[in-house]
């Protein structure tokens, strides 16, 4: 072989077909018509930026999950339910469902009346401009490193099934997402997210499948797990958390409850403008309310192609997987690894090409997400407000367009921080509890509160975001043996659970010093909060609608459907 080809390829596992090869390419090319197609769409910042709010409830909420459904998710969860068994579900049902409801009903009418384009426009509305900058260039922050996120689950693919080196992986996938972005912006990621969406699901609901037919079901892959994993329970997700001894998370209920579901997952799907936007493209005040709830019932759908592919590693693998590591031995796999592992197993040729253009469409949809809303934040929220506040608007929909590009390139260099991480979601979850969760105490307060002051909201987004990479550092660099027990409650602890708990404590942070500060400041009068504080805006209604076609009711029966998997799956 030429030198110059050897060293973009590694051992694989298999081979592709000429089927598999065309079905691959003609998705790129797809993708890339689309993006160009939709350009002519994306003149106004307005188009680029929010898709001029005309998506219909099912197309934002399809869009909605899917931006969240992406490489990373497939590749992370699946690792983690190989690391953590079925508790790695969690977050999905309790650190998912209630939170987009709450989005919806509670959470969206202000979004959507102060027709901000990012949670930090709605922080400059509430607080003033020193909140909004410290949110907006964390923010920024987060999605180049959850960009780099994206690229290496997407390498690992590549590097198992196909055997392409890793750093030709990440550029040349790259370079396709920021090309179609920069196209036509969040139309474009919004039209490809919900063409992923579908594709995602008939090319990764395979495994399940056919791993289900091996094992002989539901019973006979739980049998298979107990005799390769004796003594650790797996396959239960509430009944082992009773003591941190007793699940291999080393967690128990309160950091599942309150640091997963009451903080970290509020923050997210609240917070998170890479989701948030999705749904601020919607056509009306019901349409944006209904489209994370109508994406709640797909969400909870999601642990099928996602943490069942793990369970299904735990019983049939030959090999025990590993923590990820820079350097693995000959033959060793991480826990990043089972899902590719597992469509190598079971997908010949055909199947094996639709299975891979799943996990490409999957890392197309979060890369899209992370460099649209990158580019978003860039724009409206340090760019115009900091450094030319006069240009004319086609002079930011340019700006938008190169610093997606920028941003690509820059977050390539952050795909290698993963590899410091046992696994991918250890990182990611870390990440959330950093600039996520105490901006869910911020916002939260800012919109329930109205005597919450402009130093208030700025200083407890500080307290909060040091806190935790403060927590981080001590946990994870400095001393673990000292501090995981003080802060995760257990020396057992493992990523997961020290994550959930940091998240906790920031939030916790983030409140008390909020709180403390207003206290001895000047609030704003109560005319400037109208449509920004709950208590002072006028909160529009469906009117004429039907009770079916209320977004009440479908949360209800949201939450009705998860108590009934929590049950189940006990």
């Amino acid at each position: 072989m030429n030198p110059l080809f050897a060293m973009f390829v590694t051992q694989r596992l298999v081979h592709l077909s000429g089927v598999d090869l065309a079905i691959i390419a003609f998705y790129f090319v797809l993708v890339l018509v689309i993006g160009f197609y939709l350009k002519r769409f994306a003149n106004t910042g307005e188009d680029f930026f929010l898709a001029g709010r005309e998506m219909t409830a099912w197309v934002a909420g399809l869009a909605f999950v899917s931006a969240n459904l992406g490489s990373l998710e497939l590749l992370g969860w699946a690792g983690s339910a190989y690391q953590y068994g079925i508790m790695a579900a969690h977050w999905y049902w309790i650190g998912a469902i209630p939170a987009m409801v709450f989005l919806g009903l509670v959470m969206m009418p202000f979004y959507y009346i102060s027709k901000t384009h990012s949670v930090p426009g709605y922080l400059k509305l509430r607080y003033g401009s020193e909140a909004s900058g410290l949110s907006a260039v964390t923010f920024a922050v987060m999605t180049i490193l959850m960009s780099g996120v994206n690229m290496y689950a997407m390498a690992v693919v590549m590097k198992v099934v196909l055997g392409w080196d890793i750093n030709f992986s990440i550029w040349v996938s790259s370079l396709t997402v920021g090309v179609y972005v920069a196209a036509g912006g969040l139309f474009s990621a919004i039209f490809n997210e919900v063409l992923q969406f579908f594709l995602i699901w008939f090319g990764a609901l395979l495994i399940p499948i056919l791993g289900m037919i091996e094992t002989g079901g539901w019973s006979g892959m739980v049998a298979r797990i107990h005799q390769n994993f004796p003594g650790q329970d797996f396959t239960h997700m509430w009944a082992p958390m009773g003591s941190f001894a007793n699940n291999p998370m080393g967690i128990n209920w309160i950091g599942i409850v309150f640091g997963l579901g009451a903080v970290q997952s509020m923050g997210y799907w609240t917070t998170d403008f890479l989701v948030v936007q999705r749904v601020l493209s919607a056509k009306d005040i019901r349409s944006a309310k209904m489209a994370p709830i109508l994406g709640s019932f797909f969400k909870m759908a999601v642990p099928l192609i996602v943490i069942l592919p793990g369970l299904l590693g735990l019983a049939v693998l030959p090999m025990h997987l590993v923590p990820n590591a820079p350097h693995l031995a000959p033959g060793q796999h991480s826990y990043n690894e089972v899902l590719p592992l597992m469509l190598a197993r079971y997908c010949g040729p055909g199947l094996l090409g639709l299975g891979i253009t799943a996990l490409v469409a999957g890392f197309m949809a979060g890369m899209a997400g992370n460099v649209s809303a990158f580019a978003t934040v860039w724009t409206y929220d340090i760019y115009r407000p900091f450094l030319n506040k006069a240009a004319p608007d086609k002079h930011y929909v340019s700006m938008g367009r190169w610093c997606t590009l920028i941003g690509l390139i820059i977050s390539i260099g952050t795909a290698y921080l993963v590899m410091g991480f046992a696994s991918i979601m250890d990182y990611v979850q870390a990440l959330f509890g950093f600039f996520i969760a105490p901006l869910f105490g911020t916002v939260l307060l800012g919109m329930l509160w109205k005597r919450v002051t402009r130093w208030g909201g700025f200083l407890g987004l500080l307290a909060g975001t040091v806190s935790s990479i403060t927590m981080f550092l001590l946990m994870q660099k400095v001393d673990p043996q000292r501090w995981v027990p003080i802060f995760a409650r257990s020396p057992l602890a493992k990523g997961l659970a020290q994550d959930m708990y940091q998240s906790l404590w920031s939030c916790v942070t983030c409140v008390v010093v909020t709180v403390l500060v207003t206290l001895v400041t000047k609030p704003k009068p109560d005319a400037e909060l109208v449509g920004l504080v709950y208590s002072l805006t006028p909160i529009a209604k469906e009117e004429h609608a039907s009770w079916l076609h209320r977004p009440l009711v479908w949360g209800i029966l949201a939450l009705v459907a998860l108590v009934i998997l929590q049950i189940i799956f006990w």
